[in-house]
Order: C-alpha cells, then sequence, then structure tokens
C-alpha cells in the first residue's frame, strides 16, 4: 500500500469554506471572497495581501489559507517554518484542515524533524471531525506501525470512514484489506466492490487488483477480458506489476488474441522500471527465442545478465544456455551493454 502523502495534498480546502461556520472574528465578507477568488486565478500576491490581515486577526481559515500559501511558495517565498506557525495557530482553534496539514508536515519532516507520534497526534484531531484525507493517512500509519503500534482493526476503522466519504486510495485500501483479511473478516466480493469504486476513479492500484480478481474469479465470475481491461488501464498509468501482466497475457493469448509484439512492449516497459521477471522475459523468451523480435544473443544476454545481476536464478540459468551460442567478443559487448543500460537506471537500452 502506498500513501498518498504530497505537497499538493496541502490545498486551501479550508479557504473554500464559509467563514461564518466558525466562532473566530468573521472577516468581512467582500475581502475573503477577493482572497478566494485571488487564490482560484492564480493571483497569488494578491492572495497573500488579503489574507494575511484577516489570518493575524485570529481567523482560522485565513491562518490555513496563509500557512498553504508558504507551503507551495505561491505568491511569497516558500517557507515550512512560516507555514508551520499558520497552521499550528488554527489547528489550535480547531481547524481540521490545518490539523491534518500539520500531520502531513511531521509525517514528511517539511520543516521539521520527521515525528510519527505527533504526526499521529494531529492526523487523530482531525480524523474524528471528519476530515476524509487525515482518516486515510491515519489509517496508513496504523497499518504500518508508524509512531503507532500496527493495528489492522484501527487502520480498517479509518479507511472505511475515509473511504466512504469517497477517497480513492482508502477505497483501494479497503479492498485490499477485505481481500486479505486483514482488520476485518475475508470477503472478496466486497474487495471487488472496493476496488471498483476505487477504479473506477483511475487509482492504478485498484484497477490491478480488479484485473487480478477478475483473473482468479475471485468475487466475481471469472473473466479474462474484464482482467485485461482493467490491467490495460493500470498498465498506462505505468502500473509495473500490470504491465508485466500485460507482457504475459500478450504471449500467451489469455483474453486477447497472442501477440508477441504487444508481449515485447509491455515487458519492455516493465523492464524499465526494474521489474526482473520482465527483464528475464525479455532476454530469454524474446531475444533469445525471437518471439515478437528479431532474434538478438547480444539483447539476450544484456537482459537476462540485469536480470541476474539483480537476484534472478532463472536468468542466470538462461544466461549459461545463450552464451554457449556466443563469441567472447559478443559476450563482452553483452556485458559492457548491461552495464550502460544498469547506468541509465534500464531507460532506453
Amino acid at each position: 500500500m502506498k500513501v498518498l502523502l504530497t505537497i499538493k495534498s496541502l490545498l486551501i480546502i479550508a479557504l473554500l469554506v464559509s467563514a461564518c461556520a466558525t466562532s473566530q472574528p468573521i472577516p468581512k465578507e467582500s475581502e475573503h471572497q477577493k482572497a478566494v477568488a485571488a487564490y482560484k486565478s492564480g493571483d497569488y500576491a494578491t492572495a497573500l495581501r488579503l489574507l494575511k490581515p484577516l489570518a493575524e486577526q485570529g481567523n482560522p481559515e485565513a491562518q490555513t489559507g496563509l500557512g498553504n500559501l508558504y507551503t507551495q511558495g505561491w505568491g511569497v517565498t516558500q517557507d515550512y517554518n512560516t507555514a508551520l506557525t499558520w497552521f499550528k495557530r488554527a489547528a489550535d482553534q480547531g481547524d481540521a484542515q490545518a490539523q491534518y496539514n500539520l500531520g502531513v508536515m511531521y509525517h514528511n519532516g517539511y520543516g521539521v524533524v520527521p515525528d510519527y507520534e505527533v504526526a499521529i497526534t494531529w492526523y487523530e484531531r482531525a480524523a474524528v471531525q471528519g476530515n476524509a484525507d487525515a482518516q486515510n493517512n491515519l489509517s496508513n500509519m496504523y497499518a504500518r506501525g508508524e509512531g503507532v503500534p500496527q493495528d489492522y482493526n484501527a487502520a480498517f476503522k479509518w479507511s472505511k470512514l475515509s473511504a466512504e466519504q469517497g477517497i480513492a486510495q482508502a477505497q483501494y485500501k479497503l479492498g485490499w484489506m477485505y481481500a486479505k483479511g486483514l482488520g476485518v473478516i475475508q470477503d472478496n466480493k466486497v474487495a471487488v466492490k472496493w476496488y471498483k469504486l476505487a477504479a473506477d476513479q483511475g487509482h492504478a492500484n485498484a484497477q490491478y487488483g480488479l484485473g487480478v480478481m477478475y483473473a482468479k474469479g475471485q468475487g466475481v465470475t471469472q473473466d479474462n477480458k474484464a482482467a485485461v481491461k482493467w490491467c490495460k488501464r493500470a498498465a498506462k498509468q505505468g502500473h509495473v506489476n500490470a504491465q508485466y501482466s500485460l507482457g504475459l497475457i500478450y504471449g500467451r493469448g489469455i483474453g486477447v488474441r497472442k501477440n508477441q509484439a504487444k508481449a515485447v512492449k509491455w515487458f519492455r516497459f516493465a523492464a524499465e522500471q526494474g521489474h526482473t521477471e520482465a527483464q528475464r522475459n525479455l532476454g530469454w523468451k524474446l531475444f533469445a527465442m525471437g518471439f515478437g523480435v528479431t532474434r538478438d544473443h547480444i539483447r539476450a544476454y544484456m537482459w537476462l545478465s540485469i536480470a541476474a545481476s539483480n537476484g534472478d536464478e532463472g536468468a542466470r540459468k538462461h544466461l549459461k544456455i545463450v552464451e554457449k551460442t556466443m563469441s567472447l567478443a559478443q559476450v563482452g559487448r553483452a556485458r559492457e551493454l548491461a552495464r550502460e543500460c544498469i547506468e541509465k537506471n534500464y531507460k532506453d537500452c
């Protein structure tokens, strides 16, 4: 499970909430509206000018908005320390978005030394107020045991609350927990439901997970065509396991017409991301055997050598076979290409 914790998470959601919803001093409506309009139009200098006096008057929404501008470096020099100051002022007044933002800052070490326990504290304060992103991140921390003892029951609780608010990452994670029986009784049908909700939002892991469920007939009627559909959607987003799976699918003709050229394409995409089995498949089944490409023992040796260097025992065995068909000069050239490919992080090999 991957946690979605980027600076983009700190957009000024709280800034768009009506000032009349707080018991704090109410800013002039026109000033607040102008600040929102300026931000939305990308005029951050004006947003900063309008927000600062409102924040200094104690309005938590303006404080959160100002903190976001300093976090992003929009209309002002990026300054995490100043952002933290404004987030803290708003968070101490109970602003859930500011509390969540503080959790992100402490979780990732933006302007502070990373501190999972402090991050948990702020996430929890925001989560109990219904902040869906905080609920999702809190679930991740319980699942991983970051700042707290690992607790799948707590992870499930917070993930469900977040998923029910439409957070795709939480929906995927909930599906994963149902599929694995972590924190809840294992139930593939319910897992498929949550995977589908996240997949429809474009979540690559969920799309791949749904493809696997269709391929295996878990929680749904087995359907190779549906498996291909969802794997392809994930693969096009760069999901390495989905890319490798498509290589196998096209190579074997599972749910699609067998097409070795397409198998090569998807194996290559996965191999360039460091997928060891894809590297072995490129080397052995494709270049050595001539499936989908012109047989090329030097390229075969190169990819097998790379896979072997990444610990693939099958690649080591295949290397010995391929090497017997090559001259010393060819082996030397293949090894040179392998070194160059590794140096380029497998790109354009």
